[in-house]
């Protein structure tokens, strides 16, 4: 249910928004409304990524320990799980748009891109931007790369315990268990990897463009 209602405001926070400049033929935005996407644009990545690690978690122990399943995911745990995940969000999202909202922008206000990005915000900025940027790298390693790994490490796991299973039916239950988790995962972090921690002088805007299409609209659809 948290991550049903996280994709819909995900695509909800830049996609009315690049509907209404389409229709209208004006695409303008304000600067308060830019750092308001901004916020919340970061805010639903961060919860989306939080909540699927702890989606690996539990295919994870649903997998290997079927018989203790109930006993370690309980209520209790799923509960502090998803509140963890609310809670961190918020502080990591306001950092970013506290340190954004600092920054002066005396030029070509131009924004190439459908949202209120970091990345082009930060092209567009006059100010010095290497605390953003060193900020970014950081929390990018906690809020993106560690739960990347964990979720990597639970589906090495859930893959050892498929090759003990004996029978294609079991097999097949495991793999139609995690295959969508598992897909969501690869388009999610792989494009978010490519754009924001493993970045390229040779990408074009309309590059970018598209891999931020297919994490903000094709992920969550």
């Amino acid at each position: 249910g948290n991550i049903s209602f996280s994709d819909l405001c995900f695509s909800s926070v830049t996609m009315p928004k690049l509907l209404q400049n389409m229709q209208s033929q004006v695409p303008s935005i304000p600067y308060a409304g830019c750092l308001t996407q901004l916020y919340f644009y970061l805010y639903f990545a961060d919860l989306e990524s939080f909540l699927l690690e702890a989606m690996a978690y539990d295919r994870y122990v649903a997998t290997c320990f079927p018989l203790h399943y109930m006993s370690i995911m309980s209520p209790k745990l799923c509960v502090s799980l998803v509140v963890l995940s609310w809670v961190l969000t918020t502080f990591h999202a306001m950092l970013h748009t506290l340190l954004m909202a600092r920054l002066s922008f005396c030029a070509d206000n131009m924004i190439p891109h459908f949202f209120c990005d970091i990345s082009p915000l930060l092209k567009l900025s006059c100010s010095d931007t290497h605390v953003n940027e060193l900020v970014i790298f950081v929390m990018g390693g906690l809020v993106i790369v560690i739960p990347f790994v964990l979720i990597i490490v639970s589906y090495a796991r859930v893959v050892a315990s498929i090759l003990k299973v004996p029978s294609v039916r079991g097999i097949h239950k495991i793999f139609s268990t995690c295959g969508s988790h598992l897909s969501v995962v690869s388009l999610f972090y792989g494009t978010i990897i490519g754009l924001y921690l493993c970045p390229s002088a040779n990408n074009s805007t309309v590059k970018e463009t598209v891999m931020a299409m297919m994490y903000t609209v094709v992920t969550p659809m």
